[in-house]
């Protein structure tokens, strides 16, 4: 076993494909093959499972990944300290639900980075495909959340995924609206105040289930709904068309502008958001100063974070 075997099995795991690693490495695509055949066949396990979509980690595959990026990090740490040599192009991925706070973090990493070069990855993006994207390790972190409807199922599917939840901090629901909105003044709304407006809410594409949904309250019928796949969509039909959404509250004007506000729906419901991580697997460095800026951007909003003791999860 080599470094650079380590850093070829990194190399995939961050494009998600033998093929695109491959251009990044500048070496041919049956040559990573081979190293990474190669390697399996030393180890004695296969990392890589081939399927009809293309490669993902094994289960076993996840876990050997987590000792290869410490092992890599590391080496170049050494290989900094004591070669001078310039650090390597930070690495990071991230699939979240659609929050501000999240790409506000996401913002703050990014600009903190003492480093010239980075690829990182933010997907805001359907719940079943965070699940998948830090089940297979395509993403370190994935942004989700837990309530009263959802969190059986949805702590079932992690459970069986080997993924484990880290609350954040509990959200009281709040409706996204225009700031021209006819319910904009009011300091509180009931669901029933918004019968008449468009409901938005994000496409789930083929795991389409009211428990993978990013809205709560999402089995209550609506007379007007439109689905949509982005924040930028979503907002500006609730611009255009009165429309509104539910989600946590917390909204960056830097991000999102003053044409969007959030009222308190009046509900007994919450939201606990936190992050999922894969259980065979340590964050890398870069991933983890990622939650502590997710933490210092909530702890700004006025959230409490809800400590490691007081999990609920």
């Amino acid at each position: 076993m080599t470094l650079q075997q380590l850093k070829y099995i990194l190399t995939i795991v961050n494009h998600g494909s033998i093929s695109e690693a491959a251009k990044q490495l500048f070496i041919s695509q049956p040559s990573l093959s081979s190293a990474v055949k190669e390697l399996e066949q030393e180890i004695g396990i296969e990392i890589f499972l081939r399927t009809s979509r293309g490669i993902v980690l094994s289960n076993e595959g996840a876990e050997f990944l987590s000792y290869a990026r410490q092992v890599v990090e590391q080496s170049e740490l050494l290989e900094q300290r004591y070669m001078n040599k310039k650090p390597s192009k930070k690495l990071c991925s991230i699939s979240t639900q659609h929050y501000a706070f999240a790409v506000q973090a996401f913002v703050g990493l990014l600009k903190d980075l003492n480093t010239n070069e980075y690829e990182c990855t933010l997907r805001e993006t359907r719940t079943h495909e965070i699940i998948e994207d830090v089940r297979y390790m395509r993403s370190e972190i994935g942004i989700l959340y837990l309530n009263d409807f959802n969190r059986k199922v949805i702590e079932k599917i992690l459970k069986e995924s080997e993924l484990q939840f880290h609350p954040l901090f509990l959200a009281e629901p709040h409706v996204f609206i225009s700031s021209a909105h006819p319910l904009a003044k009011k300091s509180i709304l009931d669901i029933s105040d918004l019968d008449d407006y468009p409901c938005l809410a994000f496409e789930q594409g083929e795991y389409n289930s009211f428990y993978f949904s990013e809205e709560i309250l999402s089995t209550r019928s609506q007379k007007k709904k439109i689905l949509v796949s982005d924040r930028a969509t979503l907002f500006n039909l609730a611009i255009g068309l009165n429309g509104f959404t539910i989600s946590s509250g917390v909204l960056n004007e830097d991000l999102n502008g003053e044409q969007i506000i959030s009222v308190r729906l009046n509900t007994d419901e919450h939201m606990e958001i936190g992050y999922i991580t894969n259980k065979k697997a340590n964050l890398s460095q870069l991933a983890a100063s990622y939650v502590s800026k997710l933490k210092s951007v909530i702890s700004d909003f006025g959230y409490p974070i809800i400590r490691q003791e007081d999990e609920l999860v």
